[in-house]
Parts: structure tokens; sequence; C-alpha cells
């Protein structure tokens, strides 16, 4: 089986600027892989190099067996991506919103009844209009959404930001059984202490490289 993930000296640009710089990275099935690094290193670019948004200028990648440059579009069928902001219809109430993601991931209501379970998000929270919701409960509706999708490989940006403690229980919980039921998890975090309890890996990214890593559990 190939790597989830594997990146050989991929070089991503913003504009004349170098986001990614040389990145050798290699993720296997079922890792829970923990990015750190500051602002700026580079965590974000990654997520969005392996989501098929931001193109790379060199390099090799392949993202769970397929070649980005020659099959971008086929890669993003099989990604979640989190981004740090949640992405959501506001014009549309949360129960038209799962709905409509649910159609294009091919779900149905019992899925939708099932991730709202799973995240708690109420009857009553269906009912409202998206933007009429707090930044955690949007949170929420953002991570059910993309879990409809059931993705092989999820990419999270700052995942837990906005969610008070027991919505990062929830998800922390849904992560775990995704990466035990096969799906691959690479998410970028600030809150180590709360990431590292469910990482199996740790990497360190700075100036667009990786520069260290270690197990975590």
């Amino acid at each position: 089986m190939p790597s989830v993930v594997d990146f050989s000296g991929v070089i991503a640009l913003r504009g004349q600027y170098p986001v990614l710089a040389g990145l050798d990275l290699c993720v296997e099935q079922g890792e829970i892989v923990l990015l750190r690094g500051p602002n700026g290193a580079g965590k974000t670019s990654l997520l969005r190099v392996c989501s098929g948004l931001l193109s790379i200028a060199s390099g090799k990648a392949s993202v769970l067996g397929y070649d980005l440059l020659a099959s971008n579009q086929e890669v993003r069928k099989h990604i979640g991506f989190v981004a740090h902001q949640n992405h959501l219809y506001s014009d549309l109430w949360v129960r038209d919103q799962l709905s409509f993601r649910a159609l294009a991931a091919r779900a149905d209501d019992g899925d939708i009844r099932s991730i709202c379970d799973r995240m708690e998000i109420s009857e009553r929270l269906l009912q409202l209009p998206t933007e009429s919701l707090s930044a955690g409960q949007q949170r929420r509706v953002a991570i059910a959404a993309v879990a409809l999708r059931r993705p092989r490989l999820w990419l999270l940006d700052e995942p837990h930001a906005g969610l008070d403690s027991e919505g990062r229980d929830l998800l922390d919980s849904l992560l775990q059984d995704a990466a035990k039921a096969g799906a691959t998890i690479v998410f970028a975090s600030h809150e180590i202490n709360r990431a590292e309890k469910i990482a199996t890996r740790s990497i360190s990214i700075l100036g667009g490289q990786v520069v260290g890593g270690t197990n975590v559990s």
C-alpha cells in the first residue's frame, strides 16, 4: 500500500515567496499526525497542498496514491478539509446546510442524524439559520459537514478553535474513531497539550520544511 501522503523535495509558492521549501514528508494510513510550528512556518500551506488547494512548483507529491500534479481533482473527492474558517453557507439553515453536504457526499438522513448525535447538534439547532449560531456551534456544524463525506484523509487547521471543552472532547473522539476505522488525520494546532493526547506522531515545521518529529503515543 502506498503512503497516504508522500512528499519529496516539495516547493510551493505564494506569489514569489516559498511557503514550502523542499519539504519531505511521509504519512501512513491510520496515523494521527500533529503539525507543530510558529505562525508562518508552513503548516497551513502544507494542509492546502495536501488538499489540492495550493499547487506545487516542484518536487514529487502524492496523496492517497494520486499524483497531485496529474490527479488534483480526484484527490479532492477523498479528502475532508476543516479550515481555520468554517466556510459554511451563512444564508442556509443548519438542516439545509447538512442536507446539501449529505447530497454531495451521497449520504442520507440517517447519516445526518448519526453525525448530529455524535457532535451533539440538537434538533433545535438544526432549525436555526447558520448565521445565528455561536462560533462553537458553527464549528460543530462544519465538522459534521466534513464527516458526512467519510473522508479517507482528514486535514484540519486549528480544529479546536471556537469549541468549548465538551465540543473539543467530541471532536477528539470522532477523529480517534475515524483513524481506528482506517482514515488518516493530519492537523495543525497550537494547543499542544490537547493535540498530543490524540496524535500518534508530532512533526515540527519551520521555514516550510520538516525539522523534527517524534512518536507521541
